[in-house]
């Protein structure tokens, strides 16, 4: 069976990033595919550089996914005692955006816009999932890139309300559990919320007997990948949210 590829991103200030590879199945270079980033929960953290495809691996691998969805796959790993996401309280206590991303994205940013210089990927169609802390990663890149993504998937996590006009163009589709006992859904709901009131056209599932295991039904979702691989960034028009 085909597996994900070890590898490691080193940054031009030698700083690394541990990822899992996976290329498309009967790959051609003379062809363009997605790109897919999944970004894994708070207890595949580390070095070994193996746990974080843990909830992901019987999907991306499966043959049948394989060949109805073709494309390539990075699973990074971000390193013990840190964190995807960088958000900080404002003056008000609410939840914000720190200034800078976290070493982990701030790599995974630069990783993602260089590997369509040696694969033949698809830049209109990247896309983004993640879940619990991978979650909130994938809010806190659709905030600082809004550009690069042709649609997300978070599950169960949160972002901050008050950027959701920044990405209230890019197709999203955010999952939680209705009892969860870790991540409050209150956090998917004010995002809903927010991304609606922005002009967004958000699609919201929630679990209503499922707790912080929201990922498992997620990902089984009859119609989840053939939404996800049917968006194109090239069909999205953005508003740059200093001119409103």
């Amino acid at each position: 069976m085909t597996q994900f590829e070890s590898k490691i991103w080193v940054s031009a200030q030698k700083d690394t990033l541990r990822y899992r590879w996976l290329i498309p199945k009967d790959y051609e270079p003379s062809k363009k595919y997605p790109l897919v980033i999944f970004l894994h929960g708070v207890y595949q953290r580390g070095d070994d550089n193996i746990r974080q495809t843990e909830d992901i691996a019987h999907v991306f691998l499966d043959e049948t996914h394989r060949k109805n969805y073709p494309c390539f796959l990075i699973a990074p790993q971000c390193p013990k005692d840190s964190y995807w996401a960088n958000f900080v309280r404002d003056e008000e206590g609410k939840r914000a955006l720190g200034n800078k991303p976290t070493l982990s994205i701030g790599l995974l940013i630069k990783l993602i816009k260089q590997l369509p210089k040696e694969y033949a990927i698809d830049t209109d169609r990247i896309y983004i999932t993640g879940l619990s802390m991978g979650a909130f990663g994938t809010f806190d890149l659709l905030m600082r890139e809004p550009e690069l993504f042709a649609a997300a998937v978070p599950i169960c996590g949160g972002g901050v309300p008050s950027y959701a006009s920044v990405f209230k163009h890019v197709p999203i589709w955010i999952f939680h559990g209705a009892e969860d006992e870790v991540v409050p859904v209150q956090y998917s709901r004010e995002m809903v919320k927010a991304l609606e009131n922005a002009g967004g056209s958000p699609l919201y599932t929630e679990y209503p007997a499922i707790k912080h295991d929201s990922w498992t039904p997620a990902y089984q979702e009859p119609q989840l990948f053939d939404w996800l691989f049917s968006q194109k960034k090239e069909n999205q028009h953005s508003e740059d949210p200093l001119e409103q």
